[in-house]
């Protein structure tokens, strides 16, 4: 049996210490809601590394993590901080064994200032598509 894991790891510059201290609670909302869906949440991990600066917040998985939720957690630190101009961020999808399809990733990028998805891309449904000819 193959164990299937989704990577990633970001930053995001909220702007001041103190609101990276008080994203802290935004993260501990967002994580006790996911813990009551079915199936629960991934989620992922956040801290505040001092080897980034006191303003930004460090989101990685946990050996998987749910990219949807990072970009949840972001939309909310936007819409608390007013945080504008436009992040993104890329995770890859593997596999602890050797599989067909099994490999991949995507990347999201937000308009922050609106609060909304400029681009993203996910490479298994882009692969699909483009070898049946959907995409040029």
């Amino acid at each position: 049996m193959a164990d299937y894991f989704i990577h990633f790891s970001c930053l995001l510059d909220v702007g001041t210490a103190g609101n990276a201290a008080r994203a802290l609670d935004i993260y501990n909302d967002l994580c006790a809601q996911g813990a009551i869906e079915d199936p629960p949440s991934e989620g992922f991990l956040l801290s505040i590394d001092p080897a980034h600066g006191g303003s930004k917040l460090w989101m990685r998985d946990d050996g998987t993590g749910d990219p949807q939720r990072v970009i949840d957690f972001v939309l909310r630190c936007a819409d608390t901080f007013a945080l504008t101009g436009r992040w993104g961020f890329q995770w890859a999808n593997t596999c602890s064994r050797p599989r067909v399809n099994a490999l991949g990733g995507g990347a999201h990028v937000l308009d922050l200032g609106r609060r909304d998805t400029v681009a993203w891309i996910g490479t298994h449904g882009w692969l699909d598509d483009t070898i049946r000819g959907g995409r040029p």
